[in-house]
């Protein structure tokens, strides 16, 4: 029962204080959350409403951000999945368990991969300088690397990347973020990946992490805050995990060799 009502706890506050911090970070008022609104638009109303405004509520973001905190939500042992476990093998407490989380994430080799996808594209700049980029991508002597392409469990399509597509493509129409040039980089990227045989063969197909930067920066999100909205779903899959290591009969230490 404790356990249950730890987790519960942790789910629903980790939104209002990715917002709080949020809120913090560009000097607004922080707002509390609303019992009334369904997870997701919570936390966006928490995150982009203003005092003496009502806020519009948009629900193909909605869906969007939803869709994108379902997928995000767990993925196997990954590194901060890992150390959630091992932290909570010692029997320590689950807010300190998702803290060693957090930390692990905040890393940029583990949660900043949808914000360098975003930096590559800002580094593109225009479509006209792709062909250029994607030449010294493929000279292995350059350093050049091409974010949000390709994965290394998935050695064909991530299938997550099936489902987000679409949602991308519809938010992006919707808030015609299609007329500026990060999203038509974007775009030439991902005709590119899914039409040329040196992608193909190497299966270098556009992955979760490429639309989840999109619609995060549609949504209008610093980059500095990629991470966190990942840590809001990871969340989910994080207690999840904890939830079943803690109540396997024969669950011990850790002890990793």
């Amino acid at each position: 029962e404790h356990r249950n009502m730890s987790a519960v706890r942790l789910i629903a506050k980790m939104p209002t204080i990715a917002a709080n911090s949020y809120k913090y970070l560009i000097g607004q008022p922080y707002v509390y959350p609303r019992n009334n609104l369904s997870y997701v638009a919570n936390f966006m109303h928490m995150m982009f409403s203003v005092p003496k405004k009502e806020y519009q509520f948009n629900e193909t973001a909605i869906k969007a951000l939803e869709i994108m905190l379902i997928l995000h939500a767990d993925h196997e042992q990954n590194a901060s999945t890992s150390t959630v476990r091992l932290a909570g093998s010692s029997q320590a407490h689950p807010f300190s368990c998702v803290a060693g989380g957090i930390a692990t994430l905040w890393g940029p080799g583990h949660g900043g991969a949808n914000e360098a996808v975003i930096r590559m594209l800002q580094q593109i700049g225009e479509p006209k300088n792709i062909p250029l980029y994607i030449k010294r991508f493929k000279d292995k002597k350059d350093p050049t690397r091409l974010m949000g392409f390709g994965h290394r469990v998935y050695k064909n399509y991530d299938p997550r990347a099936k489902i987000i597509r679409n949602v991308c493509h519809t938010l992006l129409q919707e808030l015609d973020a299609t007329q500026q040039p990060l999203f038509e980089v974007a775009m030439e990227l991902e005709r590119i990946a899914l039409s040329e045989d040196y992608f193909i063969e190497r299966k270098l197909y556009p992955n979760v992490d490429f639309y989840s930067g999109m619609i995060m920066s549609a949504l209008g999100l610093p980059l500095n805050m990629f991470t966190v909205m990942f840590a809001v779903a990871r969340t989910v899959g994080w207690i999840a995990q904890w939830t079943e290591m803690m109540e396997a009969p024969d669950m011990r230490i850790g002890r990793p060799r």
